[in-house]
C-alpha cells in the first residue's frame, strides 16, 4: 500500500528504511522523500514509525557515532 503517493514509496518501503535505522519521518524523508511534497503522509509515517525501538537512538546513547550507521546518510563533509 502506498504512504507517499507523491514520490511512489510504500509502506513496505518506510518500514525498510525504519528497520535500516530511519527512527524519524525527518530521516524517512532524507532516505525516500517521503513527506518532503506535500506532507499529507507524515501522519502515516509516524504511525508507521510508531514508539518502537529506534537503533541510531540506541547508538546515541552508547555515546557511539549514529550517521555513518545509516546506509546512505551524508555526512556533514560530503553535503558541503
Amino acid at each position: 500500500m502506498y504512504v507517499c503517493s507523491c514520490f511512489g514509496i510504500t509502506e513496505a518501503q518506510v518500514k525498510q528504511h525504519a528497520e535500516d535505522g530511519a527512527c524519524t519521518p525527518r530521516q524517512i524523508a532524507s532516505a525516500c522523500k517521503a513527506g518532503t511534497d506535500c506532507g499529507s503522509c507524515v501522519r502515516r509515517i509516524q504511525a508507521l514509525l510508531g514508539r518502537g525501538a529506534c537503533p541510531r537512538r540506541e547508538l546515541a546513547d552508547q555515546g557511539r557515532p549514529v550517521l555513518a550507521e545509516l546506509p546512505g546518510a551524508v555526512g556533514l563533509d560530503e553535503a558541503a
